[in-house]
């Protein structure tokens, strides 16, 4: 193997190099993210080009670079086989690399967009339609519960009212504003 690589031109080697180091730390990171490793530990250099939604569209990672490199030494070893010359392997294997680059920023572009922080936001439930649960009192005399649908899941959630009468059990309510401690303000739904 050594002799093999060692009779190699100097042109060849590079591409064989490129491609067998950064094919290495691509299984390394592949397998690190599947049995949960972290690998942002090889290095944080990302740079943020925002886009018009505000969220960071990162096109220089390491995880990119790294497909990058291994793209770009695959093809242009495919090149060098194929017997093309040395600037046209090297302007084919830079624009294989860069599609992947684009790839896979694309990729974890939109997978972070699917991603869900998990936090209610209770002003979701102004205006929405639900149902007493636990009795509401009067004037907001007591907290009660209501059933009200947010951010696509029917939840739970504390309730007061400034009606003149409590609003019992199964009442059909309207959510008019919410408390800067989440509480709901809801009124009778007039049918």
């Amino acid at each position: 193997m050594l002799d093999w690589f060692s009779s190699l031109e100097m042109f060849p080697k590079v591409f064989w190099s490129l491609a067998l180091i950064a094919s290495l730390i691509f299984i390394i990171t592949i397998a690190l993210s599947f049995i949960g490793g972290d690998t942002g530990d090889f290095g944080d250099v990302d740079a943020d080009i925002d886009a018009d939604t505000g969220i960071g569209f990162q096109f220089i990672t390491l995880k990119n670079l790294v497909g990058f490199f291994t793209i770009f030494g695959w093809s242009g070893i495919a090149c060098i086989d194929a017997g093309l010359s040395k600037p046209l392997t090297i302007t084919i294997a830079t624009i294989c690399g860069l599609i992947m680059m684009a790839i896979m920023a694309a990729m974890f572009y939109y997978m972070r967009k699917l991603s869900d922080s998990g936090t209610l936001n209770y002003n979701n439930a102004i205006n929405q339609i639900g149902e007493v649960y636990l009795t509401v009192g009067a004037k907001r005399s007591n907290i009660g519960k209501a059933h009200v649908r947010i951010q696509g899941a029917l939840r739970e959630l504390e309730a007061l009212t400034d009606s003149t009468t409590d609003l019992k059990t199964g009442t059909v309510i309207k959510v008019k504003s919410v408390t800067s401690n989440g509480i709901l303000i809801i009124e009778k739904l007039n049918n």
